[in-house]
């Protein structure tokens, strides 16, 4: 089926911060949607179509947030798809402008976590996790004292490194390129350098993850506006245009349920979602040169080369001997610092990953600008399960220059009443009691 061009016009994002109580999630929430808008240079009556992403939080807590912006009516729907939720949130709104139903959507993604490591909220009913956690138990046994995903992602790595020969050092590596990475962007949770040995001295999570090779939790918020070719003409957007050359998602294979404990990790999806979104894009990974992947922890990097054809079946440590992951190399794999140092508010990463891949591709990062930058690739999957794999690419080679004063992508300021005049709708129907406080 014949479906109409797709592109990104407006990014922004709050900073990444430690879950706390003062700040709630309309606050952070509204300051990403208003940058976003005001990136694109349009108010929220253009938009005729959100969908809004959150894992821990209350039914239409989409609605709650964007009723600031206005009550102009439009279709709002909140997405839960654990921690893809903020890349599926992107993948309905551009289905919504593909298919012609509108011309321009927004994907708003958000998250106010609690403190320490992921649990299950419900224990009065099955988890959804289940089918793969007795697998895993049986296979593998269970530690009471360690965060089950840690527990899956950390099985996967141990089983690839059995398998294929990868070494406790080539995750530690992965963490300190990330942490080293993160130093460059003003929006992580974390901006600290560490050695190779201070990551490998952490105090243990589980298996060879220690805690500095896993992601913290995160309160945050990530939006983007996604356009039709009629709207980037109508509003003369071409140069700061990026378009969405292709976007995949799929779910698990029976794979996830055998006893092949890399399998655990939901790779399978990530193979498939990879390789038909190359096929659409007409592409291969040599094509790519700027990546951010779902690094919950370092070892589903590692695994996720491998899923993303990066290097052949069994050599995704090469490709670490080789720097090739890192400025410098083949690839820039995570230039934010990804998920273990920027953070990861589940709802908000996946439209986090874009916004940086937005910037990098107008050559608007500073110091972390990947060279070269044509094609872009993002990868965020949630167990249980769901993976996006989207391949970017801007529309206009020229150069374009932020709108809003300053360079979002190298500095993190937060909105002004200014910012949310512009950025709100102007219709009359604007309830004025839900204006944001600044």
């Amino acid at each position: 089926m014949t479906q109409n061009k797709v592109y990104v016009v407006g990014v922004g994002m709050s900073k990444f911060i430690k879950p706390r109580g003062e700040v709630d999630y309309p606050e952070f929430a509204l300051e990403a949607a208003v940058k976003a808008l005001n990136d694109a240079g349009v108010s929220y009556d253009a938009v005729e179509y959100a969908a809004v992403g959150y894992v821990y939080g209350d039914s239409t807590a989409g609605q709650r947030v964007l009723y600031q912006l206005g009550m102009t009516q439009i279709p709002i729907i909140n997405v839960n798809n654990n921690c893809s939720t903020g890349s599926t949130a992107l993948y309905q709104a551009r289905n919504a402008v593909a298919s012609g139903t509108v011309e321009c959507a927004m994907a708003l993604g958000f998250e106010k976590m609690a403190r320490g490591s992921l649990s299950s909220t419900f224990s009065d009913r099955t988890n959804p996790l289940d089918h793969v956690m007795m697998v895993m138990m049986q296979e593998r046994g269970f530690d009471p004292k360690a965060p089950g995903a840690a527990q899956i992602f950390g099985n996967a790595g141990i089983a690839y490194m059995e398998k294929y020969g990868a070494t406790p050092k080539h995750l530690a590596k992965i963490a300190e390129k990330n942490h080293r990475h993160s130093a460059r962007n003003p929006y992580s949770q974390f901006r600290d350098v560490y050695s190779l040995e201070q990551v490998e001295q952490a105090p243990k999570v589980y298996g060879p993850l220690t805690k500095l090779q896993c992601c913290p939790t995160s309160d945050g918020a990530g939006c983007s506006i996604v356009a039709s070719e009629a709207f980037v003409k109508k509003y003369n957007l071409w140069d700061q245009a990026v378009e969405i050359v292709a976007q995949v998602m799929a779910t698990d294979s029976p794979r996830m349920l055998t006893t092949d404990a890399i399998e655990w990790a939901g790779c399978d999806m990530t193979r498939r979602a990879a390789a038909q979104a190359y096929q659409k894009a007409g592409i291969t990974p040599n094509d790519v040169q700027v990546i951010e992947l779902h690094d919950c922890f370092s070892a589903n990097e590692l695994l996720t080369y491998e899923g993303l054809g990066l290097t052949p079946q069994g050599k995704a440590h090469t490709l670490i001997d080789s720097g090739d992951n890192t400025y410098g190399g083949k690839y820039v794999i995570n230039p934010s610092g990804g998920l273990i140092s920027k953070g990861h508010p589940l709802g908000a990463t996946g439209l986090a990953q874009c916004t940086e891949l937005v910037w990098q591709l107008r050559n608007w990062t500073g110091d972390r600008q990947v060279a070269n930058a044509k094609y872009a690739l993002q990868h965020n999957v949630g167990l249980g399960g769901a993976v996006v794999v989207t391949i970017y690419k801007k529309a206009n080679q020229g150069s374009c220059q932020p709108r809003v004063g300053y360079n979002p992508a190298v500095e993190a300021r937060h909105i002004t009443q200014d910012d949310y005049n512009k950025a709100a709708s102007k219709q009359k129907n604007r309830a004025e009691f839900l204006e944001a406080k600044l």
